[in-house]
């Protein structure tokens, strides 16, 4: 990556923090820390029994329910340009596959992201995210890519292992107000307990840029509870830009 590609690359995630047309509450006030861009995403989402779901996330928060179904995501994509503000990406070292399973979770009037576990291929972006963001992450070993008209994705570790094949098909859309595709995107922080305490991080983005998905997936042991046999509901992006504000300890 040259230069001018990684100034290129840092200013757009920059103008992500003016983004504001789809977030339901103001940005923080003090200045974001760290940026990173999704690439070639796909959200694999399945609905669940919320019994099955709620022993699992601290009772402070919310399960966040649609239709009377709670919902578990498999995210496979690959996280690009990762720097911490002021700062440009180091090549080759910001950029790797990434994976998370995650469930809908709301604090008071703050909809968020409950993350069950976060696989990368990068040990420093493991205990990084570890010590500054109390999250579930795992070092595993993982592939992405593209063959014959399809990403190709492999993420494993002990006890967890996912394989499958997406590709995103037809006009790109932005979410519908109201609509379940917006339930399931559009979020703007993300929570997670450590030693007792509740904390939330901040993050913002443009509104996300869709199309509908397709999806096979070979195996697929990621998810804590057990998932239905039915096709997951698919959605692909092509590129998130994406800045984020330090953990703050919620109540």
């Amino acid at each position: 990556m040259t230069l001018h590609e990684r100034l290129r690359d840092a200013a757009r995630q920059a103008s992500a923090a003016g983004a504001h047309d789809r977030r339901p509450w103001p940005v923080p006030e003090a200045a974001w820390t760290s940026a990173q861009s999704w690439i070639d995403l796909a959200f694999l989402h399945w609905r669940v029994d919320p019994g099955l779901v709620r022993p699992l996330v601290p009772e402070e928060l919310e399960l966040e329910t649609r239709d009377g179904a709670a919902f578990v995501g498999i995210v496979p994509f690959v996280l690009a340009n990762l720097r911490p503000r002021g700062l440009l990406p180091v090549p080759r070292l910001s950029t790797f596959p990434e994976l998370n399973v995650r469930t809908y979770v709301r604090h008071g009037d703050r909809p968020g992201v409950w993350f069950f576990s976060l696989d990368a291929a990068s040990t420093v972006m493991v205990e990084g995210a570890k010590r500054f963001y109390r999250l579930p992450y795992e070092r595993a070993q993982m592939r992405c890519e593209w063959i014959g008209g399809l990403f190709h994705y492999e993420s494993a570790r002990p006890g967890a292992t996912f394989s499958g094949r997406y590709r995103g098909v037809g006009e790109a859309f932005e979410a519908a107000p109201g609509s379940l595709d917006e339930f399931l995107v559009e979020r703007y922080c993300l929570y997670t307990a450590d030693g007792g305490r509740l904390y939330r991080a901040e993050v913002q983005h443009p509104p996300w840029r869709l199309q509908r998905g397709e999806a096979t997936v070979d195996l697929n042991t990621m998810s804590p509870v057990p998932l239905p046999d039915d096709e997951p509901l698919v959605l692909f992006s092509a590129r998130q830009d994406v800045v984020v504000w330090p953990l703050e300890q919620v109540g």
